[in-house]
């Protein structure tokens, strides 16, 4: 599709009436009206969605599902617009980018930091817990906050820890300040011990200075979470039990928190991750291609070393559309269960995106600490 020439335009009545916007496109009745994005069921399954954007050309940009789309002008009004065909079940971030800048849609109340949005088919599952962020909110974060300077890693970072429940089982949150600024965890969290669904835990923001470098299969990070982190975080005064720790982590952090189940047993136990990066091995962000390597990469081979994992609960989620993802993960959850790990297994209704990752993250630590 082209910006450089009007769409046709039919009748105002075979416009957008279809999505239930029935004014003419462009005119202060249907901006008044209009919201989005908009689904209606697609021919054959799947569904078709309306996204709206007023003003300038713009491009609509989706989180690692699809490529950007450009949006049309409906005839030469204000109002530009894409209709995209969407599969059953996505939950998605996305984005306008207009003159090279980001922008949330400003239809949708549904934000992911101040410059995303996030879209769900009507058939995607429902994500409790998880409250509705505009893009203009400031998300509470937590008041403890520590500063982790020196050390093995170097650098200074600052690790915010919040008690769920007063506090119990450590639950480290790798790439934190996503799960602080862009979802908020503290929030979902604390709604899921209110509803029964969580038990109480101590919340451990850790986030990434270089996460290309850290989140490696290399034992720095570990190294430091073991011998440097708790003696931090007891200084806070926070209830915090190191022995039942949950280590979560998505993507290149769903990597690590695998990795450190393999390597530092002793410390960690019990896992969540989703859509871990199991395509890594040694070299692999020199590849063009970085699926196209050996099938689980690392983490299979250290798994087919056959180690005793019978101590380790490990939950592994990922996304449904993630097609290139699921060959590295199916083969590495196999292993891990091989090797006497009680495993989960679950699939979410999204590509790789942490707007799709939230409802697995509570439900997976806490299943996680169930005895």
């Amino acid at each position: 599709m082209s910006d450089s020439a009007p769409a046709p335009t039919p009748g105002p009545e075979k416009a957008f009436g279809a999505f239930g916007l029935s004014a003419t496109p462009g005119t202060d009745e249907f901006w008044a009206a209009a919201r989005g994005p908009l689904s209606v069921p697609a021919d054959g399954g799947g569904w078709v969605t309306l996204f709206l954007w007023r003003g300038s050309p713009a491009t609509v940009g989706f989180e690692s599902w699809s490529p950007p789309v450009p949006l049309r002008r409906w005839g030469d009004t204000d109002c530009w617009y894409a209709v995209v065909p969407m599969p059953p079940r996505l939950r998605v971030t996305y984005r306008f980018l207009a003159d090279d800048v980001a922008y949330a849609d400003p239809f949708n109340p549904v934000g992911a930091g101040g410059d995303r949005s996030i879209a769900a088919t009507p058939d995607a599952p429902h994500h409790p817990h998880w409250p509705v962020v505009g893009t203009d909110d400031v998300l509470p974060v937590p008041g403890t906050r520590i500063r982790w300077a020196g050390g093995r890693l170097g650098g200074r970072r600052t690790v915010r820890i919040h008690p769920v429940g007063g506090g119990g089982p450590v639950v480290l949150l790798l790439d934190g300040d996503d799960w602080l600024y862009l979802h908020p965890a503290m929030t979902a969290f604390d709604s899921a011990h209110a509803a029964g669904e969580m038990p109480a835990v101590t919340l451990v923001f850790l986030p990434a200075k270089d996460r290309a470098a850290e989140f490696q299969c290399r034992p720095e990070l570990w190294e430091a979470v073991r011998d440097e982190l708790p003696q931090l975080v007891a200084e806070s005064g926070v209830p915090a039990d190191w022995d039942r720790l949950v280590v979560a982590g998505q993507s290149l952090g769903g990597l690590s928190a695998m990795y450190a189940a393999l390597e530092f047993p002793g410390l960690v136990s019990r896992v969540a991750c989703q859509s871990p990066s199991f395509w890594w091995a040694p070299g692999a962000l020199d590849r063009t291609d970085l699926m196209d390597g050996p099938v689980g990469g690392a983490v299979a081979e250290l798994l087919r070393e056959r180690p005793d994992l019978s101590g380790l609960r490990v939950a592994f989620d990922v996304g449904e559309h993630e097609k290139r993802m699921l060959p590295h993960c199916d083969l590495a959850e196999t292993l891990t269960e091989r090797a006497g790990a009680t495993v989960r297994v679950s699939r979410s209704a999204s590509g790789h995106d942490r707007a799709g990752w939230r409802h697995a993250l509570l439900r997976d630590v806490a299943w996680a600490l169930a005895r």
